[in-house]
């Protein structure tokens, strides 16, 4: 099945093209049409991004770490990790700020947060109404845009940040503050499982259906090696218990406590184990 799903580099070349002029990726994970989601506005981003405004309604962000290699005798891995928010800004709260600490960044000045840790490509979409900005949401299996799309296809790991609530988690009575772990990837769902557990939040199973992250499509699992990412969605009461003035938009990452950056520490520290192991097994990126 591996070898079905593993894309040769030529392959792989083609299909960053092809995503960075707006076409389909060649990833193994065949894109499908997509189809209008009963609670979405939206079909698709590309939809959205014909509808709406940037800059007014939305806006993107990103960041792709240079790649050089000028060595002829050895081809460098590519990279492994890149961090999601498809539903960032006032969408799904707080998922902005954790992408950009899980990358490495401090969300309100970007700055590295510590020197010469690892850093991690990411990309996000962010609603910055001053309300409605619920009505910008496109699920993750409608995700095309082109580029979170070719840097999900360059990545060996993808992990996505959700906001959810804790009725849709299903969480334990009185327990509201949980995150629910998905994503096709069973060893990825593990590692996530295991450091945020051991750093004290209530974990959850990837129930209910709807949260689960295991859609081929979902944008978490078009990696490059085929085995799916991760995906977290974080209810309400838990990511607003990581901000000291979480609804304050403009100065909502300036306020990211210590919870927040121990989920943070958490999530790094389970993508150090996921690209150590795959390290490891450097037969994985044979292309």
């Amino acid at each position: 099945m591996m070898s079905q799903l593993h894309a040769g580099r030529r392959t792989i070349l083609a299909s960053l093209v092809a995503a960075a002029a707006g076409g389909p990726l060649l990833t193994g994970v065949a894109a499908t049409p997509a189809a209008a989601v009963s609670s979405d506005l939206y079909t698709s981003n590309s939809d959205l991004y014909t509808k709406a405004i940037e800059g007014q309604d939305f806006a993107r962000r990103f960041k792709r770490h240079e790649a050089f290699d000028n060595d002829k005798t050895l081809t460098p891995l590519p990279r492994l990790t890149t961090v999601l928010a498809i539903h960032g800004g006032g969408i799904e709260i707080g998922t902005s700020e954790l992408c950009l600490a899980i990358a490495g960044y401090k969300p309100d000045t970007l700055a590295a947060v510590t020197a010469g840790a690892p850093v991690y490509d990411y990309w996000m979409l962010e609603g910055i109404r001053t309300s409605n900005n619920g009505d910008l949401h496109v699920t993750s299996s409608h995700c095309d845009d082109p580029v979170a799309r070719s840097m999900a296809a360059g990545s060996a790991n993808v992990l996505s940040l959700h906001g959810c609530t804790a009725a849709q988690a299903g969480t334990p009575a009185g327990q509201p503050k949980a995150v629910v772990v998905g994503g096709l990837n069973a060893r990825f769902r593990e590692l996530l499982s295991t450091k945020l557990s051991s750093a004290g939040f209530q974990v959850l199973g990837g129930d209910p259906e709807d949260l689960n992250g295991d859609v081929s499509e979902n944008i978490c699992n078009r990696t490059l090696t085929g085995e799916g990412g991760g995906q977290l969605e974080i209810t309400t009461e838990l990511r607003q218990s990581f901000f000291g003035n979480y609804s304050g938009a403009s100065n909502r990452a300036a306020t990211a406590n210590d919870e927040f950056w121990k989920f943070t520490n958490a999530c790094r520290d389970a993508i150090a184990a996921m690209e150590s192991e795959q390290l490891a097994r450097k037969s994985l990126f044979v292309y």
